[in-house]
């Protein structure tokens, strides 16, 4: 029997029923009980762990599908305490007792259910309650993320986390969404401009090996003091990614599909053939007969289709007290609107971990596979894409001839028929990932853990590309192909030991120290460009059938070969969960950077008071809970590098010359040239941030929230710079200069509008302002006054930049003409700007130069949001969510190309509106500037979800789901263009120019059920 040795202030009840009828089943328990919750309901899958005081015994088991547990073989006269968890509800623990034999006892346990969505956050390395963070971390549970046809887990995000920008500018099913975290803080892109990604603990994983129906929850670790443990990677934040993993003591089969439907939202209205001819006709200009074929053809619709995409998910998990398993299979197919464009996806996953040596070693291996195919159709400029051609070409045009061959007229320039730009050309990509992963935890001493992950990841690519020889975009070369294979392998090592302790019931403890080796064999492959084909029927399948191999057109791939060492090390600190203290360093060193600066130091250091546990404040009976943090830490940016940044690099140019042999003989050979200057003293870009946060919860929970303030800055900012040859071979030297400051404010709140037995509602605002600024682009060697961006082309402006980063201005800030309205002959004028002061000097002029370029406006939103909302009645639910960004302007550069009334007359289409908004006569109607300028601010209503779960009797089926979704709903916005969330991220942001995707909106009509 257990005998009491300390009194306890709990319900311990004693099971007649159990130990009565069934004393003689149960000889050799000694241990037995249930678990429930507040209504009284037994628990399935509750942990029960007991632990042996003063010993090393810790035997754990778990409630069986009545609620009920037992322990047997524990050790006699032997002190236990006996610790309950299950998700959602808060721990519970029995101590103070001796297991004495033949005396078996029954236990009844109730579990009072969490207050917040998760008891435990994912905090890199390791998990820590929730009610002890000291950092800003964000969590998203897979129930409360975003629902839509998505191909990328970050997506399920957008509008969901305070600061993070999530901009999804089309519907392509081969685009991914811009990621940014806090501003924009280095002045590279791609992968250095977005957060880091762990998943399941792998750091660096790709995001193709998890299906959104795989995703339990999503961590966002938004400041420098919780990012600061993943060091040289955690500039731009860390999301982490944990997956659905198999229970002790439960066993399911889940399946979750949907079938969706997407339409073209918005299209830009065109003028159409009668139109164009009276356009035309009355104004006085002229088309060739050879245009004008009597047709009406809306290039739109013909390049356009119903999109059709459906996804299945598969998995099964389950498991039981010592082993827990979980498998699964995801396949999605998502058709784009625009003919030729797709992508395929199959993802596997299989995780096991088991235990042993008296519960003290856990090992768990997990094998993650993907397969992505992808169909694109040409979008390059000159012309040559499908997204700028639907809108160009002329309406008065057929698609074919008479005679089955395409229209086209091959003498004009920069024009081409999209139906041939999408049949007669091929764009297939294959991507293959695989990843391996496994950990092996052991507990040396009680509290004391010492961990091991071993990981291991491969991605290969490849790319097929064929132009016919019909293809407007390889005219005349009887047929091209190209095709690529590129291999990429990443090996990871991390070793840890874990430390935690809880002392005299109040202080605890927890300290981690590890290690880790990581290795990236990147971009090792070859690219064969081949032509003149016989014919086009093998397409790319040949190369061998061709006359002609292109010399120069091999690619540019290279094995880089990366390597880091990285040792860390964090310590946390709670006295009775009021004062709070955390502390990490991380010391890392990359063979990426300069000889002279490999290894660089990140340290972090955050506290948090939780002031609703101080007398004053409950005695004030208004915050159920109330907790200050504090933090600032370092990070730093080492992601999107190759091997050969900093080291002095010869290739082979693009010059051949003759070489003559001794014999006589000759034979081109390709001339070496320097490609890259070294610096030895290139260095890690350092982000350093202060974040003061502020966490709340009022109304008996019914309202919580939390409000940030934080400044970013990053410093060492690396670029390409211009230098003289006198001094470097090459005349670019890759070089740390300049700085970048973000600050902001960020609210989130939480609120049970509603929480009635049968009707609740609930609703969750984020709110975001960020303040982005380059604060520096030059140094004691390095030196400019700006950095010119967005060359965007066209008539009358080659040359002329669009965007400037400039010290005290935020990234892609405009500089542009400014619009001064017409002269009196109906031509566009523009202001004269002195080019000492940058004034206007009170004159205008039809010819603008580059010196009446000014300011004039930011792409950089003043505030973003979102606003979610959960409805249920009984078995009934809705859910819906708006997303908004306010303050910032877009560039609408296709307007202005569609609006060149006099230069497109006859030769091209344009914007049926310019019959209202532009003068016939004028000359200069597509000249970029403020005038094209627009306010980008909207609302969208994101997406709306309607669910039913229906009741089921007498057969297997559980949690039985239907639910139909809307996406992109309606938008309110005063933009012009097809839709205004265009790309935030990179160095131009606030760019629509001609290559944009139709935005759909999409029905999914979706099941999902557990057996």
């Amino acid at each position: 029997m257990l005998r009491k040795t300390n009194p306890r202030k709990r319900n311990l009840l004693i099971f007649a029923l159990l130990s009565a009828g069934l004393s003689q089943a149960y000889a050799q328990q000694q241990v037995k009980g249930a678990v429930q919750n507040e209504k009284g309901e037994f628990l399935p899958g509750v942990s029960v762990k007991a632990i042996q005081v003063n010993g090393s015994q810790r035997v754990t088991t778990s409630t069986n599908s009545r609620g009920l547990f037992q322990f047997q073989n524990l050790v006699e006269h032997a002190g236990y305490q006996f610790v309950f968890s299950a998700v959602g509800f808060q721990s519970d623990t029995l101590s103070g007792y001796v297991v004495e034999a033949r005396k078996p006892l029954s236990l009844s346990v109730k579990l009072q259910q969490s207050s917040v969505k998760l008891d435990e956050v994912v905090i890199g390395y390791g998990r820590v309650s929730r009610k002890d963070v000291t950092s800003s971390i964000t969590t998203v549970k897979a129930e409360d993320a975003n629902v839509g046809v998505f191909t990328s887990p970050a997506q399920m995000l957008q509008g969901k986390v305070a600061g993070l920008t999530i901009s999804t500018n089309n519907s392509n099913p081969n685009a991914t969404p811009s990621i940014s975290l806090r501003g924009a803080s280095t002045l590279r892109s791609g992968e250095a401009m977005e957060p880091y990604y762990v998943i399941d603990g792998v750091p660096g994983a790709s995001l193709a090996l998890v299906a959104p129906d795989d995703i339990a929850s999503i961590d966002v670790l938004r400041d420098a003091s919780a990012t600061a443990i993943y060091g040289s990677k955690a500039a731009n934040g860390v999301i982490i990614v944990t997956t659905k993993r198999g229970k002790s003591g439960q066993t399911s089969i889940n399946y979750n599909g949907y079938l969706a439907i997407d339409k073209v939202a918005k299209h830009y209205k065109m003028m159409n053939a009668a139109q164009y001819r009276s356009y035309v006709n009355d104004n006085g200009f002229s088309m060739e007969p050879t245009d004008d074929l009597g047709a009406d053809t809306n290039w739109e619709r013909a390049v356009e289709r119903i999109g059709i995409s459906n996804n299945h998910n598969i998995s099964i998990l389950g498991g039981g007290d010592q082993t827990q398993y979980s498998i699964s299979l995801n396949t999605i197919k998502n058709n784009g609107v625009i003919k030729g464009t797709d992508m395929g996806r199959q993802i596997a996953r299989a995780f096991l971990q088991t235990k042993a040596l008296n519960n003290r070693l856990t090992a768990s291996f997990n094998i993650n596979a993907s397969i992505t195919k992808q169909h694109d159709v040409l979008a390059l400029n000159d012309g040559l894409s499908v997204y700028d051609a639907m809108y160009y070409y002329l309406p008065v045009s057929p698609i074919k001839n008479t005679d089955g061959s395409w229209f086209e007229k091959s003498d004009r320039s920069q024009y081409a028929n999209p139906l041939s730009l999408i049949e007669e050309n091929t764009n297939f990509s294959k991507n293959k990932v695989i990843q391996a992963h496994a950990k092996l935890g052991y507990e040396i001493l009680n509290g004391l853990t010492y961990n091991m992950d071993l990981s291991l990841q491969n991605r290969q690519f490849n790319n097929a590309q064929y132009y016919s020889s019909l293809s407007m975009a390889a005219r005349n070369q009887n047929g091209k192909s190209i095709r690529a294979a590129v291999e990429d392998e990443r090996r990871v090592m991390e070793m840890n030991l874990r430390y935690e302790k809880t002392f005299a019931g109040k202080h605890k403890l927890s300290a981690l120290a590890g290690y880790s080796w990581e290795e990236n064999n990147n971009n090792d492959g070859f690219q064969l460009t081949t032509s003149d084909y016989y014919n086009d029927d093998l397409s790319y399948y040949n190369p061998g059938m061709a006359n002609v191999v292109d010399l120069l057109g091999f690619g540019n791939y290279y094995l880089s070969t990366l390597r880091m060492i990285s040792v860390y090390g964090r310590v946390n600190y709670a006295y009775n969960s009021k004062y709070l203290l955390q502390a990490t360093v991380r010391r890392d060193g990359s063979s990426a950077f300069g000889t002279n600066n490999r290894w660089a130091t990140f340290p972090s250091v955050s506290a948090a008071w939780r002031l609703s546990d101080e007398s004053f404040i409950r005695e004030m009976g208004i915050f159920d809970d109330l907790k200050l943090r504090a933090g600032y830490g370092v990070s730093g940016n080492s992601l999107g590098f190759d091997a050969f940044t900093a080291q002095s690099v010869q290739g082979a140019s693009s010059k051949f010359f003759d070489y003559v042999s001794a014999a006589g003989l000759i034979s081109p050979l390709r001339t070496l040239q320097v490609l890259r200057n070294s610096n030895p003293n290139l260095k890690w870009e350092t982000t350093s941030m202060v974040n003061l946060g502020m966490d709340f919860s009022v109304l008996s929970n019914r309202l919580t929230g939390s409000l940030e303030v934080y400044k970013k800055k990053t410093s060492d900012l690396i670029y390409d710079y211009q230098v003289s040859q006198s001094k470097y071979i090459y005349p670019v030297l890759t070089a740390n200069v300049g700085e970048i400051e973000n600050r902001g404010i960020e609210l989130t709140m939480n609120a049970k509008a509603i929480d009635k037995q049968f009707f609740k509602w609930n609703t969750g605002l984020v709110v975001s302002h960020n303040t982005n600024k380059v604060a520096s682009i030059a140094n004691e060697q390095f030196t400019k006054d700006y950095i010119e961006l967005s060359d965007l082309g066209g008539a009358g402006q080659s040359n002329l930049f669009q965007q400037r980063l400039t010290p005290g201005a935020p990234i892609g800030q405009f500089y542009t003409w400014e619009w001064a309205g017409y002269n009196d002959k109906g031509i566009s004028i523009f202001y004269v700007h002195d080019s000492k002061t940058g004034g206007r000097t009170g004159e205008t002029t039809t010819t603008p130069q580059k010196k009446d370029q000014v300011v004039t406006g930011s792409p950089q939103p003043k505030l973003t949001l979102g606003w979610s909302n959960d409805l249920s009645y009984k078995n009934l639910s809705l859910t819906g969510m708006f997303q908004g960004s306010f303050g910032q302007k877009i560039l609408n550069a296709t307007r202005a190309r569609h609006s060149n009334v006099v230069g497109n007359a006859g030769q091209k289409n344009v914007l049926a509106s310019v019959l209202e908004t532009e003068r016939m006569t004028d000359i200069n109607a597509h000249y970029l500037s403020d005038r094209y300028l627009e306010n980008g601010s909207f609302l969208r209503l994101a997406y709306v979800t309607l669910a039913y779960h229906i009741p089921v009797k007498n057969i297997p089926v559980k949690n039985l789901r239907v639910y139909a979704t809307m996406n992109n709903v309606f938008v309110l916005t005063k933009y012009k263009g097809i839709d205004p969330e265009v790309g935030l991220g990179g160095l131009t942001p606030g760019i629509d120019n001609r290559q944009t995707y139709p935005r759909t909106r999409t029905f999914m009509f979706g099941l999902n059920f557990n057996l």
